[in-house]
């Protein structure tokens, strides 16, 4: 990972605020590795030290080195571009031997960003949209070429030295698919001035749509689904609505772009109904005229027959059938398309190679970290960026850092949630949110009204989902909503003896989440779902039976516990009830709301050692006060 590259005990105080940054790397190094590898050890030291120098001689930091890839920052554009010449110069002098001319592009932008605090040895910034706008104008470069951004140029054109003049390379779509950025290159007589297009989207055949906010987070679901595609033809992204499979389909395809010489190409289904029209919808969205007396499958596979692209199929769950068969038919007949589907479960064909987009990150609101660690969650970072856009100047604060977790926590990291919940924070405080999150339907209900219908409220997003299952599915989930922090299948099928057949279903359409904790399954929902099915439960006349079989059952479960609390088991069994203790939880509230002050009795003896003996006494005597006072209505 990163180091201090200056090598410097205190180094100078970092530049902050408006910053401008020059990033760097050497084209073509990994070849050169392969074929010089003691020659380029001995290149690559005196790159660095070039690159040092100019930095240095400039008033810059060298904040990070990564291979062969520098970020430096600087206090003004013209201090940023002043190294960039210069370390261009001393490459160009230098004698490189065996390895040949080391080719280095690079690139200026300038924006916001801060230093973490008591971080300055590994020169962190706290920035992630400028430093990834710099990243990506360095990706559109060639080795040799001085890039600069509209906003670096703004800032040194009335500055330039004698010789050097700014060739404007005009307005291109750089990958991080939010707006075009107007483009310049450094143009000096002791240096190369002619390169080949810009690697930016527009070289590239491609309808990916402009995206109107940034894309926060997810380097390391990048990088895998990134991984993934080099060896599969076939990837499908699964996950529940909001959880962001659209978004990220869409940056790593904008990443990938060079290596499909005919395109990348995204087609939305979500507003398509019939599956008959699936190959006609990706044959419009090539441009593939439809052939009279031909199926549009069969003139679609004759056109990418010999042709490489990369389709992104979004939004498939309710065509699936459909999909399935598109994707099986073109990837048996046409070598060069790779296909990435979104879906809420999987295709179910012949190759496929399915990715389960988790939740953003999140800090855990039991251990809060210090506020300059809080930007290193997902969660929290898209909540402040998009919380900034409504509310200029809104900052993660002391006052508001429990409520700002608490909501990312409580929305389960999902992307949409916090959106929406971002949204209110324009006429509510976090701490208001937050407390108002059990009625997160009603709440969070400010979307764009531009976006699809389903994208515009957090009830929408769900509806959804729900409407595409079978009544049999939906009834399960209304079901399992009773359970709180996951169960096993004994619970479940305690509730509905069908659930054995119909968990897996569930599953597959990420409504419900599986993990294995020794050698047994455990189930559990995002509480965004949870709450939704409880909604729904309480529609129907289901209710009181579903939550007597699930008090039953906890019932039965610590009173068969209650005797292996002492002796040679003793540990699996606490551990197992403080596993279940949300659900026994659930179970003792719901015997004293019902009337059932028995079955509350019991719980609560059964419960004695446990709550003594794990360290729960204050809560173990509330609720035995609560079941005490309740005493004359038991037989």
């Amino acid at each position: 990972m990163a180091e201090d590259a200056s090598g410097r005990e205190d180094p100078p105080t970092l530049p902050t605020g408006t910053v401008t940054f020059l990033f760097t790397d050497i084209e073509g190094s990994t070849r050169l590795w392969q074929v010089y590898p003691t020659a380029m050890k001995e290149a690559l030291a005196r790159h660095h030290a070039l690159l040092q120098h100019a930095v240095d001689s400039h008033d810059g930091y060298l904040f990070q080195i990564v291979g062969d890839a520098i970020c430096a920052a600087f206090r003004s554009a013209a201090d940023g571009l002043g190294a960039a010449l210069t370390a261009q110069h001393a490459l160009a002098r230098e004698s490189w031997g065996q390895t040949g001319p080391l080719r280095v592009r690079m690139a200026l932008h300038t924006g916001f960003a801060d230093v973490r605090a008591g971080e300055y040895k590994s020169g962190e910034y706290a920035s992630g949209l400028t430093l990834s706008r710099t990243s990506r104008l360095l990706s559109a470069g060639h080795g040799g070429q001085i890039l600069l951004s509209h906003a670096t140029e703004e800032l040194v054109r009335d500055d330039l030295p004698p010789t050097v003049g700014l060739r404007d390379l005009g307005e291109r779509r750089l990958r991080d698919l939010i707006r075009a950025e107007r483009i310049f290159q450094a143009v000096d007589p002791g240096l190369p001035s002619e390169f080949p297009p810009l690697k930016t989207l527009d070289a590239t055949p491609n309808n990916l749509p402009i995206q109107v906010t940034s894309f926060v987070g997810r380097e390391r679901e990048i990088r895998d689904v990134t991984g993934l595609l080099k060896d599969t033809r076939l990837l499908t992204l699964l996950g529940p609505g909001g959880t962001g499979k659209t978004r990220l389909s869409l940056q790593v395809a904008a990443n990938l772009i060079d290596g499909y010489a005919d395109g990348v190409w995204f087609v939305e289904f979500a507003p398509l109904y019939d599956p008959e029209l699936v190959p006609q919808a990706v044959a419009s969205t090539l441009g593939v005229r439809e052939e009279p007396g031909r199926p549009a499958l069969t003139t679609l596979s004759e056109y990418l027959r010999r042709r490489t692209v990369l389709l992104i199929l979004d939004n498939c769950e309710h065509l699936i059938d459909a999909c399935a068969r598109l994707a099986d038919a073109l990837l048996r007949s046409c070598p060069g398309v790779n296909v990435l589907t979104s879906s809420r479960e999987a295709l179910g064909t012949a190759g496929e190679v399915t990715y389960r987009v988790p939740s953003l990150s999140l800090p855990d609101p039991r251990q809060l970290p210090s506020l300059e660690r809080l930007a290193d969650y997902e969660a929290v970072r898209l909540l402040v960026e998009r919380a900034s856009a409504v509310k200029p100047g809104f900052k993660i604060t002391d006052a508001n850092a429990a409520a700002a977790v608490q909501i990312c926590q409580r929305l389960d990291g999902i992307p949409l949630a916090i959106e929406l919940a971002a949204a209110r924070l324009k006429d509510l405080s976090p701490r208001e949110i937050a407390a108002h999150l059990d009625e997160r339907f009603r709440l969070l209900t400010a979307g764009s009204r531009t976006a699809m219908p389903r994208h515009q409220t957090l009830r929408g997003l769900i509806d959804w989902s729900y409407e595409l299952l079978p009544e049999f599915e939906r009834a399960l989930l209304r079901r399992v909503s009773v359970f709180a922090g996951g169960w096993h299948l004994a619970a479940a099928e305690a509730v509905d003896p069908d659930a054995l057949d119909l968990l897996g279903r569930l599953v597959d359409k990420s409504l419900v989440v599986a993990d294995e904790e020794d050698g047994e399954t455990r189930y559990g929902l995002l509480e965004t779902i949870r709450q939704y099915g409880l909604e729904k439960l309480r529609e129907t006349s289901d209710e009181p039976m579903v939550r007597d079989r699930h008090r039953d059952f906890y019932v039965a479960l610590v009173e068969s516990s209650a005797p292996n609390l002492q002796g040679p088991d003793q540990a699996t069994w606490l551990a197992r009830l403080e596993t279940e203790h949300d659900n026994v939880r659930a179970a003792l509230r719901w015997s004293l709301e019902g009337g059932n002050v028995e079955a509350a009795f019991r719980l609560g003896a059964a419960l004695d050692s446990f709550w003594d003996t794990r360290g729960h006494i204050s809560e173990g005597r509330q609720w035995i006060e609560q079941i005490v006072a309740r005493a004359g209505e038991l037989p």
